[in-house]
């Protein structure tokens, strides 16, 4: 198990040029195994709390200056949901 601090402050957080933060965020999935271990059709779907208490949601958060909007969305799974992406952009 390892430790991971999360980003804070806001100085290299993006914004468009209207003044707006930008984020990433992921919908996490993985089609759900059947009992001979093989990989069956059905989807499972993860969601989080809100911290908020505002209900479920994907994992989200800013993107900063110094990553890619994929390493953005890595980083912010990793935080928020504690699980390691293999991203697909679509």
């Amino acid at each position: 198990m390892a430790c991971l601090v999360s980003r804070s402050g806001r100085e290299l957080q993006r914004y468009d040029n209207q003044g707006r933060r930008q984020v990433v965020g992921c919908i996490p999935y993985r089609f759900k195994n059947c009992i001979d271990g093989s990989i069956g059709d059905a989807l499972e779907v993860l969601v989080i709390t809100s911290q908020k208490g505002q209900g479920m949601m994907f994992p989200k958060g800013g993107w900063e200056l110094d990553e890619s909007v994929e390493e953005a969305a890595s980083r912010e799974s990793l935080e928020e949901a504690g699980f390691l992406a293999m991203l697909r952009m679509n």
